[in-house]
């Protein structure tokens, strides 16, 4: 099975910052929405093997790496919020 390993880790970042934006309303289509646009701005880290999972698994759980997570999911949380859905 081919998985994106970052879609799970933008998943959880998303779950931790949802309180960070003043303002921002936590809703299913504003979740996905933050999702899809993070995940549209952070490289994919596709994975075949489980050998693969766990090396992309280490090195996403860096804090360099983490930190450019958050990033990106706080800005697709007030980008979201300034331009939400109809």
């Amino acid at each position: 099975m081919i998985v994106n390993v970052m879609e799970r880790h933008v998943h959880e970042a998303y779950d931790r910052l949802r309180g960070a934006v003043k303002d921002f309303v936590d809703s299913p289509s504003q979740r996905d929405d933050v999702i899809v646009f993070a995940l549209n701005r952070l490289p994919p880290k596709y994975v075949v093997t489980d050998a693969g999972k766990a090396v992309t698994e280490v090195a996403l759980d860096g804090s360099q790496q983490r930190a450019a997570i958050d990033v990106q999911v706080i800005e697709a949380m007030r980008h979201i919020m300034m331009r939400p859905r109809a």
